[in-house]
């Protein structure tokens, strides 16, 4: 790697190295607000790529954006007790709504005559704000569905803050819909879910499992929460998106009602579901190596860079006509081309630069290939390169992108593989997190006694119960009573 960057490996310590690659790819950095962080112009890019597929696919299955405030009335919270319990902790309130000049001239200090008659609090999601709007748009069975999203900010007071993982303040999407039966409301969970999986593993290229969460692990107000669960390399898992079955809970708090056809009034059903700039953690966790970034292809801001390596302007200006013409042949096929041709800094720079930015595919072309009509041709999933004709490169990185794509699923898919173990007593259980961490298909009795009993002395969690589990009569790893299924454990982000 580059002598330019003073550089952690994963081995010598995962956690600098992980906010390493953060601050010195340029993707994020801590701000003057403590616990909150500036997303930088190159970070903030690959977020909105994950930001613009994501809406494609809620869009092409018939959820519509809308936006709600960030402001929530406290009394909102108390509508629903488990929701409140839930939050509390980590709630920020507005008390005041104006400052004033102090009277010994030290500043300003907030003005004890514009204490707000009702405190509110900045939103840590969105459900009450939402249902308490949806009483007034929902009145008949022909309202319904009603699906809706939100990209938005969301702020929970963290005490331990780590760039991107988690953050007082944080970036997301938020579905809330709402339905005429049970039925469709869990089948709206379900595909929501499968969407999430969809964009980890075809977009992201991080293979997840879908699962349930406990009871002890569900989001304050739901009856079931699901979830996908990735693995990062360090061993830890990393709950990438959840989506939740949230009953008649919120519509019964917020008295949202609806004339059925039959001209019965019940409450709707309801569903929520959303995923964060945590997906940046889990892209950097999953795919980076000691030499800095990487990018799958799908999600890279610039997924070709072409650098020009020359002597004298004369030799730069030949290079760049032919460089143009390669750039506009591949933007013509929709690939995100960067033409680097800065003439302050050396090629050997600019290489390990974007090197370090994960840019999947580098190209450089110098006074020889000019005359051979050739380029050397760099990927960066693998640190391999070679030399191939100019009028190849169009196709060649056509499919070159397609297969790093693949190429990084399926790494992270092995990795995956080779990280998960059966445990069968509780001293295995212990062993394998200690020696080999990863996830860890044991018997579990189904209590929450029992669960918090192994969080408190591992500090493992229950990641999820997978979807496709398979039954299998066993005894619980801790308390050696009776189950009837394997569920995941594991430490965690």
């Amino acid at each position: 790697m580059s002598k330019e960057f003073d550089f952690k490996s994963r081995e010598e310590d995962y956690s600098k190295w992980y906010n390493n690659i953060v601050e010195k790819a340029d993707l994020a950095e801590h701000s003057a607000v403590k616990g909150c962080m500036v997303i930088k112009p190159y970070g903030y890019s690959i977020w909105e790529k994950m930001q613009s597929a994501l809406d494609k696919m809620f869009k092409d299955t018939g959820h519509v954006n809308a936006y709600f405030p960030m402001l929530i009335p406290k009394s909102f919270f108390s509508k629903e007790a488990s929701h409140v319990a839930g939050f509390a902790k980590e709630c920020a309130i507005v008390t005041h709504y104006r400052l004033k000049n102090d009277e010994e001239g030290k500043g300003v200090v907030v003005d004890p005559n514009a204490r707000l008659e009702e405190e509110l609090i900045i939103r840590p999601t969105s459900e009450t704000i939402i249902w308490n709007t949806y009483r007034g748009w929902i009145k008949s069975y022909r309202d319904l569905p009603l699906l809706i999203n939100q990209w938005a900010n969301i702020v929970r007071w963290e005490m331990r803050t780590r760039l991107f993982l988690r953050t007082t303040e944080f970036l997301w999407q938020e579905g809330h819909t709402a339905h005429a039966t049970s039925e469709e409301a869990i089948a709206e969970t379900e595909k929501m879910l499968n969407v999430y999986a969809d964009f980890a593993e075809n977009w992201m290229a991080v293979p997840v499992i879908k699962g349930i969460k406990t009871s002890n692990e569900r989001f304050a107000g739901a009856l079931e929460t699901y979830c996908i669960e990735a693995l990062m390399q360090d061993g830890k898992a990393l709950q990438a998106g959840t989506s939740h079955f949230l009953g008649q809970n919120f519509a019964k708090a917020f008295d949202v009602k609806f004339a059925s056809r039959e001209g019965k009034l019940d409450y709707v059903w309801a569903s929520s579901w959303g995923v964060s700039t945590r997906l940046m953690g889990a892209l950097i966790m999953s795919h980076s190596d000691d030499a800095g970034l990487v990018i799958p292809p799908k999600l890279a801001p610039v997924q070709v860079v072409i650098v020009p390596i020359y002597n004298g302007e004369e030799q730069l200006q030949k290079i760049s006509e032919v460089v143009n013409k390669i750039k506009k042949a591949l933007e013509d096929k929709g690939i995100s081309v960067k033409y680097d041709d800065r003439d302050h800094l050396r090629p050997g720079f600019k290489f390990a630069e974007y090197e370090f930015k994960g840019v999947p595919i580098r190209i450089a072309i110098g006074g020889r290939d000019l005359e051979k009509g050739t380029a050397e041709l760099a990927r960066r999933d693998m640190k391999t390169k070679e030399n191939i004709l100019q009028s190849e490169l169009v196709q060649k990185v056509e499919g070159l992108l397609v297969e790093i794509q693949q190429n990084l699923f399926q790494r992270a898919s092995d990795r995956m593989k080779a990280g998960t173990q059966q445990a069968d007593s509780y001293a295995e259980f212990k062993k394998m997190l200690d020696e080999k961490p990863g996830f860890i298909f044991a018997h579990w009795d189904g209590t929450t006694e029992t669960e918090l009993k192994i969080k408190e002395e591992t500090k493992a969690t229950i990641r999820c119960i997978p979807l496709d589990n398979k039954k299998e009569e066993g005894k619980c790893i801790y308390s050696g009573k009776p189950s009837v299924q394997r569920v995941v454990f594991a430490r965690a982000y």
